[in-house]
């Protein structure tokens, strides 16, 4: 650890700059700790990256990111000879430009991949083979080994979410895995409070249940991540300083107005349904605030619940 910290002390540090997750951060360090490689995986919108990157930070390692996509091939993420200067040097080590892969394993850094399940199969088998040797061959490079500290860690979405494919149990067999939910009510109140402090908690409060219901409406198969709150936060309060309004006096239209803005390119309308998404946003909108106040405003911790370290292995949760 940094500057000898115990791990304890870099859980502490970690936890200040995020809200929740306690038991994902204690799991995740402990992983890294303990020299495995580590996946998280949840939907889009949960923190998966923001916690991988708070870890790294704290930990004082290096942290290489990669973003993860069809076009991320083995060559790519390895790295290439120049071709230009090979042809005046050869196939020299100084004209090999390094990829992430071997930049990470060099220099004892964290290979962090976003989205992991959206990359190819032939670039998924090379990064198999690192995590099973330690080592990697580059065709008239030479062999690079992984200098301590060099782990794999990467997010991914469920496998049904558009884009992504099947991890092959292989990969599995030789990663951690943590499963990365979306967090409580409060948890997510607290979480655009912070971004938008001037804003009433309250209000703040039923703008999170507008957003939690989009996940379970029936006319609706993807719902929004708490960032369609912070988006919403930030647009109304851009929205009461242009209209001259506070938001008290703003009544339900400036709010419903942010609403849509930050919810609807969000959310996915189901198959066959005549609606919109303004329409089920704004039938959401109405039914939270005309109903009673929703009993979790930040700092409410009544429907938090313990997350675990999900098993490795080919299910997606």
């Amino acid at each position: 650890m940094a500057n000898g910290e115990s791990l304890h002390d870099v859980v502490e540090r970690v936890a200040k700059r995020l809200v929740g997750r306690s038991d994902e951060i204690e799991v995740v360090l402990a992983a890294l700790d303990a020299d495995r490689h580590l996946v998280l995986e949840g939907p889009p919108g949960t923190g998966k990256s923001t916690l991988l990157r708070a870890v790294a930070d704290c930990l004082g390692v290096g942290f290489v990111f990669v973003e993860g996509n069809a076009e991320l091939t083995p060559a790519r993420l390895v790295g290439h000879f120049d071709p230009s200067r090979v042809l005046a040097d050869g196939y020299d080590p100084d004209v090999f430009v390094a990829g992430p892969l071997v930049e990470a394993l060099s220099d004892g850094s964290l290979l962090y991949i976003e989205e992991l399940n959206r990359i190819p199969e032939e670039t998924l088998n090379v990064l198999i083979t690192v995590m099973s040797e330690r080592s990697l061959h580059v065709p008239r490079y030479g062999e690079v080994a992984a200098a301590p500290g060099f782990r794999l860690v990467a997010a991914m979405n469920p496998f049904d979410v558009v884009g992504t494919g099947r991890i092959s149990g292989a990969m599995y067999d030789r990663v951690c895995r943590v499963r990365v939910d979306y967090q409580t009510a409060a948890d997510e109140a607290a979480i655009v409070t912070r971004d938008a402090p001037e804003l009433d908690a309250a209000w703040v409060a039923r703008v999170v249940e507008v957003v939690r219901r989009t996940r379970s409406h029936p006319d609706l198969t993807v719902g929004s991540s708490v960032r369609g709150a912070l988006d919403t936060a930030a647009v109304v309060s851009s929205l009461l300083r242009l209209r001259g309004q506070t938001l008290a006096e703003a009544g339900e239209s400036t709010g419903l107005d942010a609403a849509l803005v930050a919810l609807s390119g969000r959310v996915r309308v189901r198959d066959g349904s005549t609606r919109r998404a303004e329409d089920v946003i704004a039938e959401l909108w109405t039914a939270v605030f005309a109903g009673p106040a929703p009993d979790h405003e930040p700092g409410d911790r009544s429907d938090a619940g313990k997350a675990h370290p999900a098993p490795a292995g080919p299910t997606n949760g």
